[in-house]
C-alpha cells in the first residue's frame, strides 16, 4: 500500500477547478466522489476480510443494520438502500446469519416481509474493528484527495478534520 503524499502540492486539484471547462461542475464533483469511494473500497476490502471475516458487500449490510435501531430492517429496505438485487442480498444475509451476525424473521403482518437485524456479536464485531476500518478510510481519502477536498470533506465527516481515525 503506497504511503500518502505528505506534500500538499503532491495531492490532485479539484476538479471542479482544472481542466478546460468541458465537463459541469456537477459532474467533475461526481467524479471526484467516485475516485474517492473507489480508492475507500479497495483499501477497505482487505482490512472488511481481516478483521471481521465477511465480504466487502457482507460489511456493507453490518453498516446499514448498525445505523438502526435493534428490530432491525426489511430486506426490501436493504436492497433498496445498496442498489442490489434481493435474491443478491438473500445470499449475503444467510451468510451473516450462518456466521450469528445477524438474524432474521418474518414480519408478522405481512407474509412475504423478512426482517434483519444486527445481533450483540455482530455489534461487538463492527466495535472491535471499527479504529481499524476508520483509519483505513482516513487513509484512502487522504491519498486521493486534495487540500479543497479535505477541508470540503471534514464539513460532512468531523473526525477527519481533527485528525482522529
Amino acid at each position: 500500500m503506497a504511503a500518502a503524499p505528505q506534500d500538499p502540492a503532491e495531492l490532485p486539484v479539484c476538479p471542479s477547478r482544472a481542466g478546460d471547462g468541458l465537463l459541469p461542475d456537477e459532474l467533475r464533483a461526481w467524479m471526484l466522489l467516485l475516485a474517492a469511494t473507489g480508492a475507500v473500497e479497495q483499501r477497505l476490502r482487505s482490512v472488511v476480510k481481516k478483521t471481521l471475516d465477511v465480504s466487502h458487500d457482507e460489511f456493507l449490510i453490518l453498516c446499514l443494520l448498525a445505523e438502526q435501531p435493534r428490530e432491525g430492517l426489511r430486506m426490501s429496505r436493504i436492497a433498496e438502500l445498496l442498489g442490489r438485487p434481493k435474491t443478491r442480498l438473500t445470499y449475503q444475509i444467510a451468510c451473516l446469519q450462518h456466521a450469528g451476525l445477524v438474524t432474521r424473521k418474518a414480519v408478522c403482518d405481512d407474509k412475504r416481509g423478512i426482517e434483519v437485524a444486527l445481533t450483540d456479536k455482530g455489534r461487538g464485531h463492527l466495535q472491535d474493528a471499527s479504529a481499524a476500518l476508520a483509519e483505513t478510510v482516513g487513509a484512502a481519502f487522504a491519498h486521493v484527495i486534495g487540500p479543497e477536498q479535505r477541508e470540503a470533506l471534514c464539513a460532512l465527516v468531523p473526525t477527519l478534520a481533527d485528525g482522529t481515525r
